[in-house]
């Protein structure tokens, strides 16, 4: 089990299949607290106890764990619209609010919540399923305008995977550069450089092999973006030989073109206090985190305009 959960059983949501558990936390943000495969915990621990939020709190001011979706911005920021001008905060709304549970089983359930800043609902359902080599994990989503004018929107997941020192990522062969984002200290450059994967030049001149995970305490934390992502190469694979688990994640790239990659091993966040040490890839809707920052990425939906998009994870035994 995941350490650091405060909260009652009554606030647990449990399905399982295929040596894979999965708790969901509907009462804070609908969180995936914990995916628990074969023996091994596969998220980040909380960093604090997982407890009430604001909608105004950063995200490192509460537990930054597990598995939280971003919607509908990653950063904060302020956006117009043909109704208004919104105000959306850091990770956006939805991780701070109750999700609603609209029905469970054994091996899946479906949960809804609806975001502040905008009036946008989004529906998840999450199922386990067995396979040949273990499991398989599937997220399909729903986002729904509820409002009376159009509506813009980015999204993210946001799954943060513990990783060990030596652990690989590894991208479709076709990736050859990514976005950047942000990198603590500067050390892959400043937001919007081309980085060079996975052997990528560093601001002080030496070289990095992003692919490689570095020891917890090695005060790295970078934000990337890779895509748009070919549809017949939307995947990341996190192996954890230290774990012995293979992670694959896969998304349709028409629907969610970009791959956030979220590398963190001690470097965040930059306030004393625990550290993640995690690496989150996280299927997007654009190839940056701020909704204001527009593009022909751009999403609007129009009132009562619907999406959906699916994605997957898959679990086995290295």
């Amino acid at each position: 089990m995941t350490t650091g959960i405060s909260v009652g059983s009554k606030e647990n949501v449990v399905i399982q299949a295929g040596g894979c558990s999965i708790r969901v936390l509907p009462q804070f943000g609908g969180k995936i607290a914990s995916i628990h495969f074969r023996g091994q915990e596969l998220l980040q621990a909380p960093l604090a106890p997982v407890a009430s939020r604001t909608h105004t709190m950063p995200f490192d001011a509460a537990d930054a764990s597990g598995w939280d979706e971003c919607l509908p911005s990653v950063a904060a920021c302020t956006v117009k619209t043909q109704a208004a001008s919104a105000d959306v905060p850091d990770h956006g709304d939805l991780w701070r609010v109750p999700w609603t549970v609209l029905d469970s089983a054994p091996h899946s359930v479906t949960l809804s919540s609806a975001c502040f800043s905008l009036p946008l609902t989004l529906r998840r359902r999450l199922t386990i399923d067995e396979t040949k080599k273990g499991a398989r994990i599937s997220l399909d989503y729903r986002l729904t305008n509820t409002g009376t004018a159009p509506v813009p929107w980015s999204w993210a997941a946001h799954p943060l995977f513990t990783v060990a020192e030596g652990d690989r990522i590894i991208l479709p062969d076709s990736i050859h550069t990514l976005r950047l984002e942000g990198s603590g200290g500067n050390r892959l450059g400043k937001a919007g450089d081309e980085i060079q994967w996975p052997i990528a030049d560093l601001a002080d001149g030496f070289h990095a092999d992003l692919s490689r995970a570095e020891a917890p305490d090695s005060g790295i934390g970078d934000k990337l973006f890779a895509g748009p992502m070919h549809p017949d190469a939307a995947w990341c694979v996190l192996e954890r030989p230290s774990a012995g688990v293979r992670i694959k994640v896969t998304f349709d790239a028409n629907a969610t073109p970009y791959l956030g990659l979220w590398i963190c091993y001690g470097g965040w966040p930059e306030r004393p206090g625990p550290k993640q040490v995690c690496v989150a890839p996280e299927p997007a809707t654009a190839p940056v985190d701020s909704l204001a920052f527009t593009g022909p990425w751009s999403r609007t939906l129009a009132p009562g305009e619907w999406s959906d998009w699916p994605m997957h994870v898959d679990l086995e035994t290295l």
